[in-house]
């Protein structure tokens, strides 16, 4: 993927970012030069990327907006079945699924990491690391959904709470 300044690119694990500036650096007194992006999720963070690394990352361009329909559909169909993550036998089978779909970059991976998560806190209390990992999923998701369909964050969680509890008023709902 060729990175331009301004261009919309999704960083594996951290979220969608744009490309501000191709900014020199100097690192181990060698000067370098850097993609700076800028993490779209609110936070204010930023993320260094070597110019001759970026075609190393996993990155990739924000999903289409005829995309989104898709995503949530796939979220949809996933509901209600068992799914790996969630029904490995132990706490470790599980991180490991987890971290697998989190390292794909795939927004339909972390959908399905979401899905799975809210199927078990339906059946049980989380443990704190399952919580946040479901929490990191969900904003994940909602940031690449509010991005690409140009709404706020709380109308693309919306959208998500109304595909894993339809019929449900979900927005209050937090993660236990």
């Amino acid at each position: 993927m060729t990175l331009t300044v301004g261009k919309k690119v999704y960083y594996p694990g951290r979220g969608p970012c744009v490309v501000e500036a191709v900014v020199e650096k100097v690192v181990c007194g060698t000067a370098a030069k850097f993609y700076k992006l800028a993490l779209l999720d609110g936070s204010g963070a930023e993320l260094f990327v070597p110019l001759g690394n970026s075609s190393d990352l996993r990155l990739r361009a924000l999903l289409g907006r005829s995309e989104i329909p898709k995503l949530l559909l796939h979220l949809k169909t996933r509901a209600g079945a068992p799914r790996e993550v969630a029904t490995a036998k132990n706490w470790r089978q599980r991180e490991l699924e987890k971290s697998k779909l989190f390292r794909s970059g795939s927004l339909f991976d972390i959908a399905d990491v979401v899905e799975s998560l809210t199927q078990l806190r339906n059946g049980k209390n989380l443990a704190i690391d399952e919580r946040e990992t479901l929490l990191r999923a969900r904003k994940l998701l909602i940031c690449e959904i509010s991005e690409v369909m140009h709404e706020s964050r709380s109308a693309a969680e919306a959208r998500i709470d109304s595909v894993l509890n339809p019929g449900e008023n979900t927005l209050s709902k937090s993660p236990n």
